[in-house]
């Protein structure tokens, strides 16, 4: 998991420093008013989508920064700063000019040098980079305006790659991108629809946004992520109110215009208000699962994991992590369900009610004999938290030693690095989640991987599987990924790489005066083509 989901989001509000309401009223009164949007957001620690691939930072990234590719309504890569671009006969040169009418905000021009040196530094860090970088014979400047790509290998996703990275390929000048991908930028310095405004930077109470004034919008509309990117209001203030029902009741007040993450709780009360309205930007919504370590005891055995296939009732697990039956369902394939290669292939294990008794069987098999498990509990992030509740009491229900691990999620993410055993502070289980369409993507998405040590926490190794993954990036149509997705989950579900535990769609909620949000396939929405009445 990352620092990226609804419930951490709404732990992280909570954990902020809220600015008074009597203040944002006095905001809100003012002529301005009408054209500045207020928006109770997650506080902002990092501000470099190469560091972080929180929601915050690449809603943040999306608003300074501007990108060469962006995927449309329909998931497909369509031209961004790129003006033009082509692809030799071989498929093995691709070549890149920039549209006219590209600058920084203080007032550079945006050159060839700059997406080379960004490109660089990207891929690095994101899945899909790497692929690119390890394909790449060449990256260099043709001129100040133009650059190619030149591999050793063709790559028909290369275009997809660029468009939609786990991490934001944010374009920055070439001093910025120079530095390397473990040091934070924190220039702010893009070329994107917003300015990010330092001196109204209130770290842990508010960030502000400015129309950028020199920005040019593409001409075609606003289509997905991509089209122009038209800015209709002159400000967005994000706050960090310390207590969601502090934040619905400025919302109702008419204070603020958006709550980025109210609790299941208050969806009833927001309903009910004619004022407001609850609206699933996140149309592919978050996949929760549970990791299991591939490295030490009982794991290490393919019987128990499957022995944690066979337990899971995922019903029961949507009734504690989206108690709402209109945002939370089941989930068996390891594509997601919002992506074209979703699929059923090899779910028989899939029983309502799970069968403990075939989970009892199976760890008996696999030679348990009453050693502990340790679980990990992020306690700032209420799903996981209720959700390694109700695991570890089902866990006892058929004689397993399970163990609760409580701590915070920077903790987490520290204390889940140990790859040795439970008694050196190592670890057996641990819950989190990853965007649903990000699924759909066995390159960048770390989860579906199965290298070994080389892999994501958990460390699943299966070189079958590993062969198909890396099949991939050459397969040409989508009939033929979809075959090899079948191909490949068969076999996941065999070894257990990972297990879901259900899908959850969160809501936001809006003043009814605000309109014109994009919807899209995860939680980073960006701010252009909204408005207030």
């Amino acid at each position: 998991m990352t620092i990226t989901r609804r419930d951490l989001i709404k732990a992280s509000m909570a954990a902020g420093t809220a600015l008074s309401i009597p203040s944002i009223l006095r905001a809100q009164s003012s002529p301005e008013a009408a054209r500045t949007v207020r928006m109770a957001m997650s506080d902002l620690t990092v501000v470099d989508p190469i560091l972080s691939i929180s929601d915050i930072t690449y809603i943040h990234a999306w608003a300074v920064y501007d990108t060469l590719f962006a995927l449309d309504s329909k998931l497909v890569p369509q031209p961004q700063m790129v003006g033009k671009w082509g692809v030799s006969e071989d498929k093995m040169t691709y070549t890149f000019e920039l549209r006219d009418g590209l600058q920084f905000n203080d007032g550079s021009p945006v050159t060839s040098a700059d997406c080379v040196a960004s490109i660089r530094r990207w891929w690095q860090v994101d899945g899909g980079g790497k692929l690119i970088k390890e394909r790449a014979s060449d990256i260099a400047t043709t001129g100040n305006k133009t650059f190619k790509i030149v591999l050793d290998k063709p790559l028909g996703l290369l275009l997809d790659l660029l468009a939609g990275g786990i991490n934001f390929l944010a374009v920055m000048r070439e001093k910025d991108a120079d530095r390397p991908p473990t040091e934070q930028v924190t220039a702010n310095i893009g070329s994107g629809p917003f300015t990010f405004n330092e001196a109204l930077a209130r770290p842990g109470a508010s960030f502000t946004y400015d129309r950028n004034e020199k920005y040019v919008p593409r001409q075609e509309p606003s289509d997905g992520y991509a089209g122009g990117k038209v800015v209709k209001v002159d400000r967005v203030v994000w706050q960090n109110i310390a207590d969601e029902q502090t934040a619905l009741a400025a919302l109702q007040a008419g204070e603020i215009d958006f709550v980025q993450a109210p609790s299941a709780d208050l969806y009833g009360t927001i309903k009910s208000d004619p004022n407001l309205e609850l609206q699933l930007l996140d149309k592919g919504g978050d996949d929760l699962y549970l990791r299991m370590n591939f490295l030490q005891p009982p794991f290490n055995n393919v019987k128990a994991r499957q022995a944690m296939l066979h337990l899971i009732d995922q019903e029961a697990f949507l009734r504690v992590i989206s108690p709402d039956p209109d945002y939370g369902r089941r989930l068996i394939s390891i594509f997601g369900d919002s992506s074209p290669y979703s699929n059923d292939e090899n779910t028989g294990w899939y029983k309502k009610g799970g069968d403990p008794q075939r989970a009892k069987q199976l760890f008996q098999e696999a030679g348990y004999a009453g050693e502990k498990l340790y679980l990990f509990q992020i306690t700032d992030w209420p799903a996981a938290s209720n959700a390694a509740l109700a695991l570890a009491d089902v866990l006892r229900k058929i004689g397993i030693n399970v163990v609760l691990g409580p701590m915070s999620f920077s903790e987490f993410s520290t204390a889940r690095a140990n790859k040795g055993p439970v008694e050196n502070g190592g670890w057996s289980m641990f819950i989190s989640d990853w965007p649903d369409n990000g699924f759909g993507n066995p390159i960048g998405c770390s989860v579906l991987h199965a290298n070994g040590e080389e892999a994501f926490y958990g460390w699943p190794k299966n070189d079958e599987y590993e062969a198909l993954r890396a099949k991939w990036a050459d397969v040409a149509t989508l009939e033929e990924r979809q075959a090899l997705a079948r191909k490949m989950q068969g076999i996941w579900w065999d070894f257990v790489g990972c297990i879901m535990l259900g899908k959850v769609l969160a809501p936001v909620a809006r003043s009814k005066a605000l309109t014109g949000l994009i919807e899209g396939p995860n939680t980073r929405f960006p701010m252009w083509n909204m408005e207030k009445a």
